[in-house]
């Protein structure tokens, strides 16, 4: 299973989470590739992810099976080419648009599973993985409140959560989606450009069961849980944002309890990693 991460250091918690949770649900190899990068942008630095992180985590996978990987790839030079420029000014970070440049990297295979660093996978996903993906670009969830406001078709709803992806890179590569993707965030200010191009200019997307992609709370069928923003209406209208590396908000706000196993793993081999430095 081809599995694709994108991010800078400030995602180390949540990358660790992520392949932890694979490492205990899948039951083949999994060849992860962590999209990073090294850039100062918008007044902001964003370093990329060390190499100490993917030599723990490439030896945490192999413990599964000895021939499963962790490899980073560096994008740095690839998105100084295609700076987003329309987008410097907005709250969009350059770690959403690093997944746009897999269509460039030739070791990126025929079939990815991207996921954000904000997921645990709670049960096997290999039905998602292996879905029939003939004729098809991207397949994914839709938007929990995104549908209601983004629609590319006014009578269904068709607006994707870019966080969990299954990508079709040689159908990706012949029709030049992510080229028209990054060419669309140079040039026009959107809001989550990276997620708001996708679903523009993706011609055959798969709109796939809410349980592949959970955003907005536990059931007992979820498959990936995606921890993203939510709103709450009483007492009164606020959001919530609770990342699974939160593992204290996570029980006293979103009570949730389900996922403790992996987070106690999580924390017995942050303190691992932090010794071995």
């Amino acid at each position: 299973m081809n599995i694709m991460f994108c991010g800078d250091k400030n995602i180390q918690d949540g990358l660790m989470i992520a392949i932890l949770s694979l490492i205990n649900q899948s039951k083949e190899k999994l060849n992860i590739y962590v999209l990073t990068l090294d850039v100062d942008m918008n007044g902001k630095h964003y370093e990329m992810i060390g190499d100490n992180l993917i030599d723990f985590l490439n030896g945490k996978v192999k413990e599964k099976d000895a021939e499963s990987f962790v490899k980073k790839i560096d994008v740095t030079e690839h998105f100084k080419k295609e700076m987003p420029s329309a987008n410097l000014g907005t709250r969009f970070t350059p770690c959403c648009m690093l997944r746009l440049f897999a269509d460039e990297i030739e070791e990126i295979p025929d079939t990815v599973l991207y996921l954000d660093t904000d997921v645990i996978v709670k049960c096997d996903c290999s039905e998602f993985y292996y879905q029939d993906m003939d004729g098809i670009e991207i397949a994914g969830v839709l938007d929990y409140y995104g549908r209601w406001f983004f629609k590319k078709n006014p009578l269904k709803f068709d607006y994707l959560n870019s966080g969990v992806l299954l990508l079709n890179m040689k159908e990706i590569r012949k029709t030049g989606l992510f080229k028209k993707c990054r060419s669309r965030c140079t040039q026009k200010k959107m809001f989550m450009p990276d997620q708001s191009s996708l679903n523009k200019l993706a011609v055959n997307k798969k709109i796939c069961p809410r349980r592949y992609n959970d955003q907005r709370r536990y059931h007992e069928d979820t498959v990936i849980q995606h921890f993203t923003t939510t709103f709450r209406f009483f007492p009164r209208v606020k959001t919530v944002t609770v990342k699974p590396w939160n593992i204290e908000s996570v029980h006293n706000v979103l009570k949730l309890y389900q996922y403790d196993d992996v987070l106690d793993e999580f924390q017995n081999t942050k303190k691992e990693y932090l010794e071995r430095l």
